[in-house]
């Protein structure tokens, strides 16, 4: 069974590199390459029934204009690559998800853009990229 390689991609520049990235090291290794891309999802426990009923179907909506908007471009763009390419789309956190799927799937590793974000929010929460470099069982690989 051939190595694969989990890239997070969001469609953003960043995101973008890291896909860049992770041809070149699919391609050098013969390995397949997961695209990922996660759908932060908190979930809320006081909810009615009904409330639920309403984030569901918009989770379901959400789903597929991702894979139609995200996921499904890159896959198309990279059929020239001459690699496997799987897709996964999944709710939740996102550096937890990413390392989860790198564990599901066997993944050697896993690459992530840097996002760069510089904000409050970033400084007291940390970034996708740092918290996955800390909760990956895999090596991790920030591009910049």
């Amino acid at each position: 069974m051939p190595d694969k390689i989990v890239v997070g991609y969001d469609g953003s520049e960043g995101s973008k590199r890291a896909v860049d990235f992770a041809v070149e090291r699919a391609s050098a290794l013969g390995a397949t390459l997961v695209v990922a891309h996660v759908l932060e999802w908190s979930p809320y426990s006081f909810l009615t029934p009904n409330e639920l009923e309403e984030r569901h179907k918009r989770r379901n909506e959400e789903l597929k204009r991702a894979e139609e908007a995200v996921l499904a471009p890159l896959v198309a763009s990279l059929g020239k690559s001459g690699l496997t390419i799987e897709t996964s789309l999944k709710y939740g956190n996102i550096a937890d998800t990413l390392a989860k799927l790198t564990r599901d799937t066997g993944a050697v590793q896993v690459v992530i853009g840097r996002q760069g974000e510089s904000g409050l929010a970033s400084r007291l929460f940390g970034s996708v990229a740092g918290s996955l470099a800390q909760c990956s069982t895999v090596p991790v690989t920030i591009v910049p």
